[in-house]
């Protein structure tokens, strides 16, 4: 037996033995958080999958995207690619715990009593969120705070709200996060990110005030990588909220994925060298179930001979589906590649000729 883990997962992972013997247990807990794979059928299975294969014949994935490289192909019994950032019911338990009293501190005993082991909630959330539990919840709550002190409330009541028993406290965790004090909050903005399921899998979305400034696959990089290019991209700090532009996002891809939607009105801001936002506009303006290759694509930016570094920014694209680099294909018609897979490609191009996804097609159902 092996474990597949890769540098960037390794942190995140459990040691081999918690993975054999949460599946072994069908620990629903586990689902999301790492992928169990059967060298015999050359299905890959959730932890809870009710299958039993013999102990030598499992491996175990920290992805989806890492499973199907290696030729396995998702269960048709307990769909794996449904769980993929799917919150296990202790998150939302926690969660309501926290909101009821934003200043308690949880301590091991308070993570148990809602079925969950510190080490595991820490290994979750960096996994899914990012961040450590900490972090996140200080996050919401600095990000809620800014927003209503831009708002006019005063720092009293905001500092009380949020649980903090003094203004000291208040003033060095606000300025920590956003690099000023409380009064000069209007001086200062951050990142909101969120993660929204769609029938591809789960998406990293962010916004800023101005627009939507990111939109990719979950399983492409780790969040911390994601967060680290918006905060540097942004210069600001990425705190996990939503937005109105994210709402907007959500519901826009709603309708896209459903196939009523050909076009999308929630503002984008892409951020990138003066070349490749040329290249990122000229995407924008491919309609919907229409394809170019790339050197037409070269030829609308005015640069016919910069096809290789055309689909280097191509490639670049962080804000998918919204700027459509999946309608960029090599000049033979066939589909090269793309950030998410070829098979997400694929997927985009056949709902936005058919007006729909056939379930068979999808991540869970594909064989």
């Amino acid at each position: 037996m092996e474990t597949h883990i890769t540098a960037a997962h390794a942190h995140s992972l459990p040691s081999f033995n918690e993975m054999e013997q949460a599946f072994y247990h069908k620990d629903a807990s586990y689902d999301g958080l790492f992928f169990v794979a059967v060298r015999t059928t050359k299905i890959f299975c959730r932890p809870s999958c009710a299958a039993r294969p013999k102990r030598e014949n499992i491996e175990f994935y920290p992805s989806i995207a890492a499973a199907e490289t290696a030729g396995y192909r998702a269960c048709k019994r307990c769909h794996p690619a449904e769980v993929y950032g799917a919150e296990p019911s202790w998150v939302a338990a926690l969660t309501a715990r926290l909101a009821a009293a934003p200043d308690a501190k949880l301590s091991s005993d308070d993570l148990r009593t809602v079925g969950v082991s510190p080490e595991r909630a820490r290994r979750w959330f960096r996994q899914h969120r990012g961040m450590t539990l900490t972090e996140w919840w200080r996050g919401q709550r600095l990000a809620a705070a800014h927003n209503e002190l831009r708002g006019g409330a005063s720092l009293d009541d905001v500092a009380l709200a949020h649980g903090y028993e003094s203004h000291s406290g208040f003033r060095e965790a606000f300025g920590r996060v956003f690099g000023v004090p409380p009064g000069q909050s209007h001086s200062s903005d951050y990142v909101a990110a969120q993660i929204i399921e769609t029938p591809l899998g789960a998406m990293i979305a962010a916004a800023t005030a101005e627009g939507v400034c990111m939109l990719d696959y979950a399983d492409r990089q780790t969040l911390e990588q994601s967060y680290a290019l918006l905060q540097q991209r942004f210069d600001g700090p990425v705190l996990p909220t939503t937005h109105p532009h994210l709402e907007q996002l959500r519901s826009e891809l709603g309708e896209y994925f459903a196939g009523t939607r050909t076009s999308f009105g929630v503002p984008v801001v892409p951020r990138g060298t003066a070349f490749q936002e040329r290249v990122w506009q000229a995407l924008q303006s491919i309609p919907h179930n229409t394809t170019i290759a790339y050197d037409e694509l070269a030829r609308r930016i005015g640069q016919p001979t910069a096809m290789r570094a055309v689909a280097q920014a191509n490639g670049h694209n962080r804000i998918n589906i919204l700027i459509p680099c999946h309608r960029v294909i090599g000049k033979n018609g066939q589909l090269t590649g793309y950030g998410g897979g070829v098979w997400r490609k694929r997927l985009l191009l056949e709902l936005e000729q058919t007006g729909t996804i056939q379930p068979e097609n999808t991540p869970s159902q594909r064989s």
